[in-house]
């Protein structure tokens, strides 16, 4: 095929929303980089970072409709690093590895857990319904786990204190990834409408309530964020149990609205 083919041009990299997965690729890394010098609090910081930056990347190159494949295979890489073996090593070195076999295991369920969320991501995009992840999104997994460290050291507390804790929690998060729960993916939301005058003084209260106490307010609205999955599901299951006749229409409808996204 010739190289000035419609279809070969269109395989050419976009610099902008690579150059934020490259910034996010980058917090993942220096973030293994500072746990293996003991420096969790740090690398706890750098997840956030990198969450930051990778919901960033998509959102800019819908924007600015510079999607490509190359893109989507770099993101997912990226979001592997970052979100997958970042965490689990942060976690391991921070608290796990006194927990001899169990730390690693632990450890190496989330890691599995995130490349198995992102590879069933990647295999059914196009069939389900964008409103919501199916499973745990990886980057709230990992900031459950980077939320932990940070809000633990900030009050002192050694990870050795806290090592069961951190081990269920970071089991929870793994298991979270590849379970069938749904969570709100919030790509409905329209950044190119406009809103009223008071989401935009909720967007500043949100700022200064993350202000006040960055490790606590971020930990705990990731928590609460990984419990409303199960909320929903538990809500929806006492549904169907309580009028069984409709179960069988809300699902078609959910299986209609998957095979539509947009």
């Amino acid at each position: 095929m010739p190289l000035n083919e419609p279809d070969q041009r269109r395989r050419g990299i976009y610099i902008l929303p690579n150059l934020f997965t490259t910034a996010a690729l980058f917090a993942g890394f220096y973030a293994i980089v500072q746990a293996m010098h003991g420096r969790f609090e740090v690398s706890a910081v750098a997840i956030f970072v990198a969450m930051l930056l990778d919901g960033l990347d998509g959102r800019v190159a819908r924007l600015t409709n510079t999607q490509s494949e190359f893109g989507a295979e770099y993101d997912s890489l990226s979001d592997m690093v970052s979100f997958g073996a970042a965490p689990a090593l942060v976690m391991y070195e921070w608290a796990l590895k006194d927990l001899g076999k169990f730390g690693w295991i632990a450890a190496f369920i989330f890691c599995a857990g995130a490349a198995l969320r992102l590879a069933r991501f990647n295999t059914t995009i196009a069939s389900i319904d964008k409103r919501y992840f199916q499973g745990l999104p990886s980057p709230a997994a990992a900031a459950l786990i980077a939320g932990m460290v940070w809000v633990t050291m900030d009050n002192g507390i050694a990870g050795e204190d806290v090592a069961w804790l951190a081990f269920a929690l970071t089991i929870f998060a793994g298991l979270s990834m590849v379970s069938n729960v749904l969570f709100w993916s919030g790509k409905d939301i329209n950044l190119r409408k406009s809103v009223p005058f008071i989401v935009v003084i909720a967007v500043v209260l949100g700022f200064a309530l993350v202000s006040t106490y960055p490790p606590g307010v971020l930990f705990g609205l990731f928590v609460a964020y990984a419990l409303s999955g199960y909320v929903i599901w538990a809500w929806r299951w006492s549904r169907r149990r309580r009028h069984p006749l409709h179960s069988g229409s809300e699902t078609d409808t959910e299986t209609d609205s998957g095979k539509h996204p947009d």
